[in-house]
């Protein structure tokens, strides 16, 4: 028997007026999926719990089958296993955006205008960051670069204790509110304010700025955490498992759980990404012996983030015809059986522009135990279905159940 999870981050949604009040899934030609929903099993699962932050750390290992109270420790020491950075007990591990701040005099007066600076090239933050590493000397604290906005601060002995929020939920906000708050506080506001004198006129953000992108100009620190411990997936779930993506985040899960992770090239997180490499990639994971492949694709979440409507729409229907339609389509040919799993981790509205606890809708489908039913993969009809999962930890039971 061979698994597939196709996780769609951020996927789901609410009706949306630029769309005619409906949902990006309502709108999305997606013939592919809806065919497995018709012939599989339809429901709402939890993914996040009320007492847990929304967050795709927190929602994927739920997928997964890593109950996020019992295993999570944070975001950014997930990250740190994906770039190999070393952690040892003691160290609180942080992101560190490239974000994109207005020029306001104060600090606390700017206004976070892009989280991810105009998704910034790894080429280019790279550069950014090793000349922070060179002007930023703090005792205990380190730098470490990642792909494209998404970077990694280390700070042995550090506080925990600290509220921090991730910017993708500030978009265009005033950040006076959202600075950093308790223990340690003050050394992380003072590592993103000289981050930003350091950082708004350099070559590489002047050059940005000449050609009409937004300019990588401040530091943001969020997402802390400690040394992670997870069990390995073989031996909690009897089957080879092996992880796409392109974010560090998943990588770093699929790491520490003794995952197969898999690099693709092109393979960027938002709607460019290689959607077809993703697609070969499963296929050959499956050839090699690989029993269950989870393929993670970030462009949805990223297009809510980022309130562009058409992209999101675009990104369910490219994961429908560049992944969904060839992954199933090598799977009918081998004559073995499989089980698949669609689902996002989470929803991410486009009027939030951030992410929600809210049930996501996921489909099962058995090739040797067909279902009949009428239903396309919306939310709606997720709803009408009337499966409930409580507990999203447990889907993947549902899944690898014979």
């Amino acid at each position: 028997m061979k698994y597939v999870v196709f996780l769609g981050d951020g996927m789901a949604d609410t009706p949306n007026e630029e769309l005619g009040g409906k949902t990006p899934l309502e709108c999305a030609k997606k013939p592919n999926i809806d065919a497995l929903c018709k012939k599989g099993v339809l429901g709402l699962a939890k993914t996040v719990d009320d007492k847990l932050s929304p967050g795709s750390d927190v929602a994927n290992l739920s997928v997964l089958g890593y109950d996020p109270f019992l295993y999570y420790t944070g975001r950014s020491p997930l990250e740190a296993l994906s770039i190999g950075a070393p952690l040892k007990d003691g160290d609180v591990t942080f992101r560190a955006n490239l974000v994109t701040l207005s020029d306001d005099e104060n600090y606390a007066d700017k206004t976070m205008v892009d989280y991810s600076s105009d998704e910034i090239s790894t080429e280019e933050s790279t550069k950014l960051i090793e000349f922070l590493k060179e002007k930023l000397i703090y005792e205990n604290i380190a730098l470490y670069s990642g792909i494209s906005y998404r970077h990694l601060m280390i700070w042995s002995g550090g506080s925990t204790e600290i509220k921090l929020t991730p910017p993708h939920d500030i978009s265009k906000r005033e950040v006076r509110d959202y600075l950093p708050n308790g223990a340690g506080d003050s050394v992380i506001l003072e590592i993103m304010k000289r981050s930003y004198e350091l950082l708004k006129d350099h070559p590489v953000n002047l050059d940005r700025i000449k050609r009409g992108l937004n300019p990588a100009n401040s530091l943001w620190i969020w997402g802390e955490g400690t040394k992670p411990s997870l069990d390995n997936f073989y031996e909690k779930f009897g089957v080879k498992g092996s992880m796409i993506s392109a974010v560090d985040l998943l990588k770093g899960i699929g790491k520490g759980t003794g995952m197969n992770v898999i690099e693709v090239p092109g393979a960027t997180g938002n709607v460019h990404t290689n959607f077809s490499g993703k697609a070969d990639a499963a296929i050959n994971e499956f050839k090699n012996g690989s029993e269950f492949v989870y393929i993670h694709v970030e462009a949805a979440d990223e297009c809510g983030h980022r309130h562009e409507t058409e992209n999101k729409v675009r990104s369910i229907e490219l994961i429908d015809e560049k992944i969904v339609g060839p992954v199933t389509e090598y799977l009918k040919s081998t004559g073995e059986p499989f089980a698949v799993l669609i689902t996002p981790d989470h929803p991410t509205p486009l009027d939030l522009m951030t992410h929600t606890r809210e049930p996501v809708p996921f489909v099962i489908y058995k090739s040797n135990d067909e279902k009949e039913n009428d239903f396309t993969y919306t939310e709606k009809n997720a709803a009408k279905a009337g499966i409930y999962v409580e507990k999203g930890c447990t889907l993947i039971n549902l899944l690898l159940s014979k």
